[in-house]
């Protein structure tokens, strides 16, 4: 589904390029559009794709399904990543940090919408401290190994993909990928908006009035199926048309962000905000 300008065309099987060597991390890896990047990404030969997930599990699940379609997939490696939990944040990160020398791709996937009222375990409200402050630390404790690979060699792409929303529901997702961008300009970061996808976000939107719930499982077999919601994910993270900082529609539509999105001062707010929130949990 596209809600301004034109459609790129991006087939992932043929349009993703040879991932040789590179490492991978998707949040959230274990289903809908998280579990269909991995497997994407897992055609292309990369050397290692971690798939992050709450359970280990479902993970692994989700990983042997993987390997079940992609026979020569690439190393699959599970890591267990609570995002409403810092301690869980900071643990996944220093596992990852100690076995991989270089993260090539940081897919920002996961997230809840809609959830029943509640705090994540260090006190922020459940839906932003998950989709946002969650990433954020733990893109902040990945930054030295991002940076390392960044000026590995003259051929290095660092690609960090945020998933937000067309409705802005993920509106600090837009604002962080941004001055992010403005920070590391040795990175591409960008925020996408995968479409009206059939995903368990939908489905476990259970903090919905009743009557959006009923609707929206009416309206659930008229949704775009993942294999195609994944698109636009995939694209910011190999196409050389990616501008950094920018919002992207699918696939790959620009100049659409909100008036809010595009509001510097905004960006600023929030950004300087999540630092001094990080600052105790960051070595």
């Amino acid at each position: 589904m596209v809600f301004g300008g034109k459609s790129v065309s991006f087939k992932p099987e043929k349009d993703i390029p040879s991932l040789d060597g590179k490492v991978v991390l998707v949040t959230g890896g274990n289903i809908g559009l998280g579990k269909q990047s991995v497997l994407e990404f897992a055609r292309h030969g990369p050397a290692q794709i971690w798939l992050a997930a709450r359970s280990l599990d479902k993970a692994k699940a989700a990983a042997d399904e993987i390997k079940q379609q992609v026979p020569n997939a690439a190393p699959i490696r599970l890591l267990e990543l609570d995002l409403s939990s810092f301690e869980s944040v900071k643990k996944a990160a220093a596992t990852f940090s100690a076995e991989s020398d270089r993260l090539d791709i940081l897919m920002l996937n996961a997230g809840i919408m809609a959830a029943p009222p509640g705090m994540t375990k260090d006190g922020y409200e459940i839906q932003f401290g998950t989709n946002h402050m969650g990433h954020a630390l733990l893109t902040k404790l990945l930054l030295p190994t991002l940076e390392k690979t960044a000026k590995s060699d003259g051929s290095a792409d660092v690609r960090i993909v945020s998933l937000s929303s067309h409705g802005h529901i993920k509106l600090a997702n837009i604002l962080w990928a941004r001055q992010m961008a403005k920070l590391y300009p040795q990175f591409t970061t960008a925020a996408i908006h995968p479409g009206v996808v059939k995903t368990n976000l939908m489905v476990g939107a259970t903090g919905s009035p009743l009557i959006i719930r009923i609707l929206g499982k009416v309206a659930y077999s008229l949704l775009t199926p993942v294999e195609q919601g994944a698109r636009n994910q995939l694209w910011a993270s190999v196409s050389k048309d990616v501008k950094s900082g920018e919002y992207y529609e699918p696939v790959g539509v620009g100049d659409l962000v909100s008036a809010n999105g595009k509001d510097d001062n905004l960006m600023k707010k929030i950004w300087d905000w999540t630092e001094k929130e990080l600052e105790g949990h960051v070595a």
